[in-house]
């Protein structure tokens, strides 16, 4: 299995903190998140990892280079505008020839990999979806899902009168390379947004997605 980690993140929220670094190289016990991500990843035996950069690119490819020091091999993913989740992935499509998991490179998780692939694996989806159970989830993308793990819809930052799960996206996503097929080449689209209704508005069986649920993202 491959991965792509989303890292074009610019965290207008954490200014002045980011205002010359990007969101994915914001220390978190004196090393980036990104750095974290690679770790997990190349734990887990992942270590062809595909980065779709934007903001401030240069800095993460000089830190990470081509990721030998890390015991991984990295390769970049340049956006020269903004093609959101899945449109920036969509330009790795050459590199994206197999089971492949999407991360972005601004989060901290402990997420079980084999257990997400065993899972993804055992439901024959084109893509599985990692979810997470939260409190209050207003600022999340909340999900519907039916009785065999089937999704069912979804609702982007919801109001109270729109909650209809605790269940949220957490933005983890194993995925097959016949998602890409649904993503149009050069345009801003996300995967929440655009392509996963599209998958869910297909007639084809084979279509089903399928969520799991980590603990801590």
């Amino acid at each position: 299995m491959k991965a792509i980690i989303m890292a074009g993140g610019e965290g207008s929220r954490l200014r002045p903190l980011t205002c010359d670094l990007p969101k994915p190289m914001v220390p978190i016990m004196n090393k980036p998140v990104l750095e974290h991500t690679i770790g997990l990843l190349k734990s887990y035996g992942i270590t062809d990892i595909g980065m779709t950069l934007l903001y401030h690119p240069q800095i993460i490819k000089d830190y990470f280079g081509n990721g030998h020091s890390y015991g991984v091999n990295i390769y970049y993913f340049l956006e020269e505008s903004p093609l959101g989740t899945a449109g920036g992935i969509k330009n790795a499509k050459d590199f994206l020839d197999e089971t492949f998991i999407v991360i972005s490179g601004d989060s901290l998780t402990d997420l079980d990999i084999h257990k997400a692939l065993k899972y993804h694996q055992s439901k024959k989806s084109i893509a599985t979806l990692v979810l997470a159970k939260v409190d209050v989830p207003l600022e999340y993308g909340v999900v519907l899902t039916d009785e065999d793990g089937s999704v069912k819809g979804f609702v982007e930052k919801p109001s109270w009168g729109e909650i209809f799960s605790d269940m949220v996206n957490t933005g983890i996503y194993i995925l097959e390379p016949e998602i890409l097929s649904y993503i149009e080449p050069g345009k801003n689209m996300d995967f929440s947004q655009d392509v996963f209704p599209a998958l869910l508005s297909s007639s084809k069986k084979s279509l089903a997605m399928s969520p799991m649920t980590t603990g801590a993202t």
